[in-house]
Parts: structure tokens; sequence; C-alpha cells
């Protein structure tokens, strides 16, 4: 803690000679606790039972029926021993998909049995959360495609994972930015994800700020009610961090008033966890030509098992 916070300062020091505003050993320390106390909450996130080392499947329906259960005889195998033999199928018709269980097998929703019920229609806000052991699953839909996104509480990965590795915090990248706001409230930007699917999402416009004494550019996305989205690339990807790019999110500003970019708030997305997430992917124009060498680095296990995740 001490050398960390004796780093802070000198580096505090050296940007206050090029222009910016020195902070004081309390304010650096202060910083660094606000930091590990939104690390420590975002690695309880990553473990949470709607988290992503949990993730253990993705299975994606073709209209009609698909069995599903533990045996390899099914279109759909879940995991050995966590389920029956053969647990029952699924009915994809008009976009709607029903599941229908197989008599003495006991599969739930909301603590109560399940045996033929409607779990995704193309109308609802939401979809059905279904129950086995240890198991849960629902339907995703990712533009023409729906699936089974699959859950296992009692995951290996969840069992072994220990941390996610960070880069030093660096004051000097949380940047003030301002914001150039998009033309008009119907501004899209093309996002792709891994499984190559591109779809328009709604871009509120763009971040402009300096590092290393030149102008970057990131465009954000909606994110939430207090926050922007941004998802960015730059020159450590594939190296020290994923090949994917990283998330991050930006206060947004009030008025005309600038905000912060706080890169040691940079993360890894769902993919560097699971190679059954659906990750969107930088946009060209985020791909930021220097390296970001704060926040999350790859998760440990990705670093050693190759870019699974990605595919």
């Amino acid at each position: 803690m001490k050398q960390l916070t004796a780093v802070l300062l000198v580096t505090a020091l050296v940007c206050g000679c090029s222009g910016k505003k020195s902070q004081s050993p309390e304010e650096l320390t202060a910083y660094e606790s606000e930091l590990n106390v939104w690390h420590a909450k975002r690695i309880e996130n990553i473990k949470a039972p709607d988290g992503w080392l949990n993730l253990v499947g993705l299975y994606w329906l073709e209209p009609g029926v698909s069995t599903f259960g533990s045996d390899d005889k099914n279109n759909i195998v879940f995991p050995k021993g966590k389920i029956a033999a053969e647990a029952g199928y699924f009915t994809v018709q008009g976009g709607i998909v029903s599941i229908h269980v197989n008599k003495d097998v006991v599969i739930t929703t909301q603590g109560k049995p399940v045996s033929e019920q409607v779990v995704f229609h193309p109308d609802s806000a939401s979809s059905v959360i279904l129950e086995s052991g240890s198991l849960q699953w629902n339907v995703i839909k990712r533009d023409t495609k729906t699936g089974i996104r699959l859950r296992d509480l009692e995951s290996d990965a969840l069992k072994t994972f220990t941390r996610v590795e960070r880069f030093s915090i660096d004051p000097d990248y949380r940047v003030e930015a301002s914001f150039e706001a998009s033309p008009d409230s119907s501004h899209t930007i093309a996002i792709t994800n891994v499984l190559g699917q591109t779809t328009l999402q709604a871009s509120p416009g763009t971040l402009v700020f300096d590092i290393q004494g030149k102008e970057h550019r990131l465009d954000v996305l909606k994110g939430n009610k207090e926050e922007f989205f941004v998802i960015f690339a730059d020159a450590t990807n594939g190296k020290s961090t994923y090949s994917g790019g990283r998330f991050l999110y930006v206060k947004k500003p009030e008025g005309n008033k600038k905000t912060y970019v706080d890169f040691n708030k940079a993360y890894n997305p769902p993919c560097v966890f699971t190679p059954y997430a659906t990750c969107p992917l930088p946009p060209k124009q985020n791909e930021l030509p220097i390296g970001i060498s704060v926040g999350e680095k790859v998760y440990e296990h990705l670093a050693h098992n190759g870019t699974a995740a990605s595919q």
C-alpha cells in the first residue's frame, strides 16, 4: 500500500508539471480505495448466480422438435449426471419456444414443477428460467438465432476461480473528456458480436479526450440511466488483455460539463470467462492506437488455454 501510494504521488507530481492538477497522498489513497471497492463488487458479480463463471452451455435451436437430457442421443446434451438421460424436448414454432418434460422428470420454474409450458415468446420482455438440480437454463435470442443458455451453479470454473489480474492503478488514465452529442436521437453505430452478427445500436455521441498529448475518440452506447457504455480496443489486446477488447462505463455529463473516462475500470467481456457468451466486439472507430495498460488483464485460464471464448 505504501509503495503504491508513493508511486501514485510521484505520478501526480509529474502530471502537475505538465499542466495537470496534482493530488495529495490522501486523495490518491482514497482513489485507490474506491477502485478496490469497485473491483471487489465486480468479482462478486462474476461469481453470482447470474454471473459468467457458471455458464456451461449454449445450444442453438432449430424449428420443430429438439430432445434434451444427459444421454448423447439427444439433440441437446446437458452435462452428465446433472439431469435425467432423457429429460424431455423443446419445440420451436413461429418464434415461440415451449418445453415438454418427460414423465417422472422433475424440472421446475420458480419452485413449481413444469410439464408443458411456453418458455419464450418474441413479444415477452424476458424468458422463463428453468431448474433441475444445480442446472438452470433459459432461452435467449440473438438476431435470427434462438438458443438455450445453460448454467451450472456448481460448475468447475466457479469452483476453481481465484481472481482477475489487474494492471497497477495509474491516475494518469483517468482522463477528462468532452462529449459530442450525436446529431439526432436516432443515430446508430454498427456492432458485431463474436457470432459474426451485426446490428445497429443507438449511440448518443462521442467522448473526446487526450492521452499522452494526443486526441482520441470513443463512440458510446446508451448504457444505463447514469452512464454510457463503451466497447473499446487498444494495443494491449491479444497480449496482456483480451483479444476482443474490453468494456467500460462512463458517467454521463450534466449539461455542457465535462466527464471523466477512467480506464482503470476497464473490464473483461463475458467471453473471457466462458466460451458460451455472445459478446459484442469493439467497432472499428473505437480501436485506440495506443496501449491502455490499466484495468483488468486477460483472465488467467484464457491466457493459458487459447482464445476458445471468441469462437
